[in-house]
């Protein structure tokens, strides 16, 4: 693989060019993914912050969802923020009726865990012993369990829960490490595209 892999950023709802600008920051190409054809041309994948109902629905239109299925099924990377967790969780708590996910991480999820708009905070955060990191959480969720193949990266609130997590190519965060200037986490997914 190329020294600066090709990353994709599913561009069809959230904060797209805030990922592009950190993956760049980080020593990857960035480019969008609105098509399957797109999604074929990708090293890794980058599942934004948005709204995960409309992110999935938006999926089935474009007639992404199967095919983004399948290259994670078939061991692409992936990384999902806030609404791309949720994508990545097999199983979601507090989802609207027949709500779908992408899969690919033994996790049950709870969508907007930390509240709504309101509550949104900031925090620095220990990520996967590499020190501290800031974090923005933004009606964020949490995760509820894990399987024994997922290693927790973070923890917030004194260590209660449970923020950060990788199974295998599969990266995921309950923050927007894209909003904070940080590009630690960006890094961390662009070394696990050269890796794999």
């Amino acid at each position: 693989m190329s020294i600066a892999p090709t990353i994709g950023v599913f561009a069809l709802q959230g904060d797209v060019r805030e990922h592009t600008r950190a993956l760049e920051a980080a020593g990857a190409r960035a480019v969008a993914v609105r098509r399957p054809g797109e999604l074929e041309a990708v090293d890794g994948l980058v599942i934004p912050g948005g709204e995960s109902t409309t992110m999935w629905k938006l999926a089935e239109t474009f007639e992404l969802l199967e095919p983004l299925r399948m290259r994670i099924k078939g061991g692409m990377p992936a990384y999902g923020s806030c609404a791309g967790m949720i994508m990545l969780a097999d199983r979601i708590e507090g989802g609207i009726e027949g709500q779908q996910t992408i899969g690919g991480i033994d996790m049950v999820v709870r969508r907007n865990a930390f509240g709504r708009q309101v509550d949104s905070f900031e925090a620095d955060l220990d990520f996967a012993g590499r020190g501290s990191i800031r974090t923005i959480f933004i009606r964020a969720p949490w995760v509820e369990s894990v399987g024994s193949d997922v290693e927790v990266l973070a923890r917030a609130e004194a260590g209660d829960r449970i923020v950060a997590v990788r199974q295998g190519p599969l990266l995921a965060t309950s923050f927007h490490p894209e909003l904070t200037g940080d590009v630690g986490v960006h890094s961390y997914f662009v070394d696990m595209v050269r890796e794999l």
